[in-house]
């Protein structure tokens, strides 16, 4: 569950970016986030990331593109830039993991599946306002021992 969790923070900025092409422009979804640390509530034994940001650039049916960026606990910067289909087949993110994302409404709701059969689902929306996005998930380990999570991030 921990390298699940691992890719958490990654994991919520893809739901923030499954939309269809008439968000593409508009959506509330694009811009920059920050992760709030005080308004969230992590999993215990997770790893916790000193910092995380993201900005995602464009989400659309037929492409997804985001940039993520991690400061670890000890201190490296970790950068990660993903290019991803949104039409909410699942789909390779990684060599070992694959995630689907579906748009209801004013929600986003993602699941990743992990090799040894974890997975993580969150349902994402932003505040009326559009300057914080909330994501409520259920990671699932291998056993399927469940720990439930909210993070909260400010839009930068």
């Amino acid at each position: 569950m921990n390298r699940l969790r691992g890719i958490q923070g990654v994991a919520v900025l893809c739901a923030a970016l499954a939309t269809s092409s008439a968000w593409a422009e508009g959506s509330p979804f694009v811009g920059r986030w920050h992760l709030n640390r005080a308004q969230s509530t992590l999993p215990p034994r997770g790893p916790v990331p000193n910092d995380l940001s993201s900005e995602i650039s464009r989400a659309d049916a037929s492409q997804i593109k985001w940039s993520v960026t991690i400061l670890t606990t000890d201190g490296r910067t970790l950068i990660e830039t993903f290019n991803a289909v949104g039409d909410g087949e699942f789909h390779s993110i990684s060599g070992d993991s694959t995630a689907s994302f579906r748009l209801t409404g004013n929600t986003l709701q993602s699941t990743f599946r992990g090799p040894t059969g974890q997975s993580d689902v969150q349902t994402c929306t932003v505040s009326t306002d559009q300057k914080q996005m909330t994501c409520r998930g259920v990671l699932t380990d291998g056993n399927g021992r469940t720990v439930n999570y909210v993070d909260v991030f400010d839009r930068m």
